[in-house]
């Protein structure tokens, strides 16, 4: 069965980026030209995914507005002549993608934000993407996933290797090694101390899941931070099906930290087709 699903939990307040988060959503914030949430939609659609499942909460009209259709822009830019313009607002939705909202009323925990979308999941293989972790690959991380998926027919983790002192921040798996990019893990805890933690592979914001999760999901009383977390979730998973840790090719940026979303724009923008080049001679001209 092929990936066609996949939700974007997106109903976080973005506390980190306040006050720029006040009135917008943390996934609205560019990096260079584009949104977070779209880096992430184009990551999904590129792996072959039409079906988008938005988990919001309030304040989050922005997100939809951004994937409708916006009349009064389109037809400025077609009178104006400016066909290029026209075609990139109307690239953000393609024709052939679906987008559905739904409503997380609590704020309690990733585990609950993917459960949301159990209903319009039904019975199949989904993706999970977290649009603070943006991540570049060729090809797409994502579309790297789907494919070790349509090998194993097993839940995929994208995984990476983390400092020993940054384990609190990551669910962390273990397991035997299968080759050099795939784990089969025995062991998954959320956010260890390094003194307790089963190894350095920490989960990325990227999943492929079986559907059997959201049973697990339903039956886990609250974890780290008194939240439904999906992490315990997979772990319980983990006594009834195989659960694979794939290392990724590619970069991951933390755009969830005012770093890691610095690093983000300086570095997509010197990757920028037209932008770079005098983005990178104005970098030289700093007096760092």
């Amino acid at each position: 069965m092929s990936v066609t699903k996949a939700i974007f939990p997106v109903a976080g307040l973005g506390t980190r980026f306040l006050p720029a988060t006040k009135a917008q959503p943390k996934e609205m914030l560019p990096v260079v030209d584009k949104p977070l949430i779209q880096y992430a939609v184009e990551e999904a659609y590129a792996a072959g995914i039409r079906e988008m499942i938005f988990v919001t909460g309030r304040h989050k009209r922005p997100i939809e507005d951004h994937f409708d259709m916006t009349f009064e822009l389109e037809l400025a830019l077609d009178q104006a002549g400016k066909r290029d313009l026209l075609d990139v607002v109307r690239s953000v939705k393609p024709e052939d993608m679906e987008c559905i909202y739904v409503r997380q009323s609590q704020a309690l925990g990733l585990g609950h934000a993917v459960l949301c979308g159990k209903r319009l999941v039904g019975n199949n293989p989904f993706a999970v993407l977290l649009a603070d972790d943006l991540m570049v690959g060729t090809p797409p991380v994502l579309k790297q996933m789907v494919e070790q998926y349509a090998e194993w027919q097993a839940s995929i983790l994208a995984v990476q290797e983390v400092p020993a002192d940054h384990t609190r921040r990551y669910g962390i798996v273990a397991g035997k090694a299968v080759n050099e990019r795939i784990v089969d893990i025995t062991q998954m805890v959320e956010k260890p101390a390094p003194e307790a933690a089963p190894s350095r592979l920490g989960v990325a914001g990227r999943y492929i899941l079986t559907p059997g999760v959201f049973r697990e999901i339903e039956s886990q009383p609250r974890g780290v931070g008194g939240e439904i977390q999906l992490t315990d979730g997979i772990a319980s998973l983990l006594r009834r099906e195989k659960v694979f840790a794939y290392r990724y090719e590619g970069k991951r940026y933390d755009c969830g930290s005012k770093e890691g979303f610095l690093e983000a724009n300086v570095e997509l923008a010197l990757a920028h087709p037209t932008l770079g080049p005098g983005f990178r001679d104005f970098l030289r001209g700093l007096e760092l």
